[in-house]
């Protein structure tokens, strides 16, 4: 119908047809897959590792208050979220992956390093199998290895995060040389342990109940326009001096990163490009998983600074230190030109 009545250059097949994991089976989660149903894509695989409570499914609307009170403890989400899915629409191929992914400052214990590489095994497996990632997860540090994930298997990935009334939705650079900034890219610190010793109420995303379906809604329409570009994933970043003359993009220009506010209901859009430095996208960061692979992991989970040494910001930092300048250092010549 869109394709009859609104847009006749509209590609349907190739929005349809993508293969879709999503990383996190939460309020982001679940509006994401509900909003891919809508455009037609039926192979949808989520991943998750908590279970439903009861207050979930007032705000995550693929779940009901018998997956809270299942008998036998509540329901996985991953898999009560991909049954709901079939529910929703039988011919649906929807599955899902009960994973703790490896975090950046979350130390592997000696017992779960097994486990644990097998999930990052697992969590390799299903980037390269997949067309297109969203990353919606709660957590910064649990963005990290599905970051460098699809950097190292080149899939398109989208971002989708929450403030209290703010979000952030976002597509990862894409292809070789030139490209785009990932959810990173703009640190100079490596991500860490932001859950542990906090309270419940700290750890738990506390945002306007609308924000969640604005952002999600934004992120799949991002990989829409995407799939409808000329160069796909690839496609430049929309600036502010774009227009619909400005490329042969069926559904116009895409922009790299939204960020919107519910306080004065703002949308704004800025485009960035990688930092040869970025410690989940940088090169070297990429060359060192393909070389080292769980063990680099392992060790980054120990340590996170390692990454700040392997992307090359330790030494960018400290070269800036030298270049500080002294408060106290005693001015020159009022008279000197400049």
């Amino acid at each position: 119908m869109m394709r009859w009545r609104a847009n006749q250059k509209l590609d349907v097949d190739a929005m349809r047809h993508q293969k879709c994991l999503l990383v996190g089976a939460g309020t982001l989660g679940c509006a994401v897959a509900r909003t891919l149903l809508g455009w037609g894509v039926k192979h949808i695989t989520l991943v998750d590792n908590g279970t439903v409570s009861y207050s979930n499914p007032a705000r995550q609307c693929l779940y009901e208050f018998a997956d809270a009170s299942a008998e036998g403890g509540p329901r996985p989400k991953a898999v009560a979220a991909a049954e709901s899915l079939r529910r929703i629409h039988p011919s649906c191929v929807a599955n899902g992956e009960v994973l703790n992914i490896p975090c950046p400052g979350h130390p592997i214990p000696p017992s779960d390093v097994a486990s644990a590489e097998e999930a990052y095994s697992r969590l390799s497996a299903l980037v390269e199998s997949h067309d297109a990632v969203f990353l919606l997860t709660d957590s910064r540090e649990s963005r990290w290895l599905p970051t460098i994930l699809c950097a190292r298997h080149g899939k398109p990935c989208i971002n989708a995060a929450l403030g209290y009334d703010t979000f952030l939705v976002m597509r990862h650079g894409y292809g070789q040389g030139k490209r785009l900034g990932c959810y990173f890219c703009n640190d100079v610190v490596a991500p860490a342990d932001s859950t542990t010793n906090r309270s419940m109420d700290m750890m738990c995303t506390v945002a306007r109940p609308g924000l969640s379906f604005i952002a999600s809604a934004l992120a799949v329409e991002l990989l829409a326009a995407c799939t409808q570009h000329p160069l796909g994933a690839a496609a430049p970043a929309m600036t502010m001096q774009s227009s619909d003359a400005d490329d042969d993009a069926v559904l116009g220009p895409v922009p790299h990163a939204l960020r919107g506010s519910l306080h004065g209901f703002t949308l704004g859009h800025w485009p960035a490009e990688a930092f040869p430095r970025c410690v989940a996208c940088a090169p070297t960061v990429i060359s060192a998983l393909e070389e080292r692979g769980f063990a680099l992991v392992r060790e980054a989970c120990e340590q996170p600074k390692l990454l700040e040494e392997i992307s090359g910001l330790v030494e960018l930092l400290e070269g800036g230190e030298e270049w500080d300048i002294d408060d106290d250092e005693e001015e020159g010549d009022d008279n000197d030109d400049f």
